[in-house]
């Protein structure tokens, strides 16, 4: 099956109501392959009834916002099942890719799927207490997975580490950015462009992504430097206590600017001087530093798993602090704040960096696996039918058999 032929659906386990790696991941790869003239539909659970995004997106099954993890998640479940036939019926998919697994949701369409399957897993586990208290509900799922997905991607090693024990195809594909939306030369914010040092903020404000702590780190700073200005992109459950926590703390220029569209993020980039990713654990990859990076930024954060394996060995690895550190943190940020020329200097090799994961490079790798989990499963195909080949012949061989014996034996019987 060549490139060109085949139809894809990316199933995002996320609503597109919710903010994220995820989000930007499938849109990403989504227009990559639309790009190429492959036939390619998203589909999404629906968490509003108000909710249309275009033709190419289906929403199929509700979400509900379900904490997790210092995080909010999805439980995903379609109510009415046969549309999942209706849809799969219509579209005829040659391949199902599935990013993260929204449960039952996925199970139900894995169920009805007769298409490839594939799972890009996007998170990292290691810091979920739930699964380190509940181990079993993580081999639930696997077990309740196994034998129905023919390959499975992960964003970073570490996400691999919980599929040990998967034995099909499997590969480490990155996240993908793109180079030309994010780059050095967006219109700054007017509002924020003057002679202050902008430390930008962008993420979801819960308990996951730490804002707290580059507040608290922020406070420290202000009182060394007058002319520093922290801008917050985002929202979330903490929102209300991250804002009351600066005005107790007397933090001045900071500005929690809500949520904005993807549109309006590379603007943000733009102004920053220093972009800060404050996430205690739980990010395997880290979008939003790939973002910083392909817009020429220089970038501080703390050393997740997913940070600290991104950037090992490279010179970002430097200016990432002990999760939970604010001190530190502080710290990492004013090596950035008295060097301007640093600056720009991590800015530049970060451009470079963010280079490697553009989504062409990103989705020639993803197609690349495509067409060897199609080929494994044609063989594996051609085998069992060969198999069941093979018993039939053996079967009948011993009916065969049986049948001369007995024949064979009524005559010794004759005899005597």
């Amino acid at each position: 099956m060549t490139r060109k032929k085949l139809k894809i659906a990316l199933i995002s386990a996320h609503s597109f109501l919710r903010p994220g790696g995820v989000k930007s991941h499938v849109l990403g790869l989504y227009r990559e392959f639309k790009r190429r003239g492959l036939k390619t539909k998203i589909i999404v659970p629906r968490r509003s009834s108000k909710e249309y995004y275009g033709k190419d997106i289906i929403l199929l099954g509700t979400s509900f916002p379900l904490p997790f993890a210092g995080s909010e998640s999805d439980f995903c479940i379609n109510l009415n099942p046969l549309k999942i036939n209706k849809v799969l019926k219509k579209e005829k998919f040659d391949i199902l890719h599935f990013h993260n697994f929204g449960v039952p949701s996925a199970l139900q369409i894995l169920d009805r799927s007769q298409s490839l399957n594939i799972l890009t897993f996007h998170g990292d586990l290691e810091g979920s207490k739930f699964f380190k208290r509940l181990p079993s509900l993580l081999r639930l799922f696997k077990g309740m997975a196994k034998g129905k997905i023919d390959g499975l991607i992960g964003v970073a090693p570490l996400v691999l580490e919980f599929f040990e024990d998967f034995y099909g195809l499997k590969t480490i594909i990155p996240n993908g950015i793109d180079i030309k939306e994010f780059n050095s030369k967006n219109p700054k914010i007017e509002k924020f462009n003057d002679a202050k040092i902008n430390i930008l903020f962008i993420g979801r404000i819960e308990k996951r992504k730490g804002l707290l702590y580059l507040l608290k780190a922020y406070k420290i700073l202000i009182k060394k430097f007058s002319n520093l200005r922290l801008i917050v992109v985002g929202k979330g459950d903490l929102e209300k206590e991250c804002k009351e926590w600066a005005n107790e703390n007397k933090l001045t220029e900071v500005y929690f600017e809500g949520e904005k569209s993807g549109k309006e993020l590379p603007s943000y980039y733009a102004t920053c001087d220093i972009f800060v990713s404050p996430a205690i654990f739980g990010e395997s990859f880290g979008i939003v530093l790939l973002e910083a990076m392909a817009s020429g930024k220089p970038f501080v954060g703390f050393a997740n798993r997913g940070y600290s394996q991104l950037m090992k060995r490279k010179p970002g690895e430097k200016f990432l602090a002990e999760p939970k550190d604010y001190k530190e943190l502080a710290s990492k940020i004013e090596i950035l704040i008295k060097d301007e020329n640093l600056r720009k200097k991590m800015g530049e090799w970060g451009r470079e960096e963010a280079e490697k994961y553009s989504w062409p490079k990103i989705a020639d790798q993803v197609l690349a696996f495509y067409e060897v989990c199609l080929r494994n499963k044609k063989r594996h195909k051609k085998q069992s039918l060969f198999d069941i080949d093979k018993i039939k012949k053996r079967v009948y061989n011993k009916l065969l058999l049986r049948k001369h014996l007995y024949k064979y034996k009524k005559r010794g019987q004759e005899k005597i």
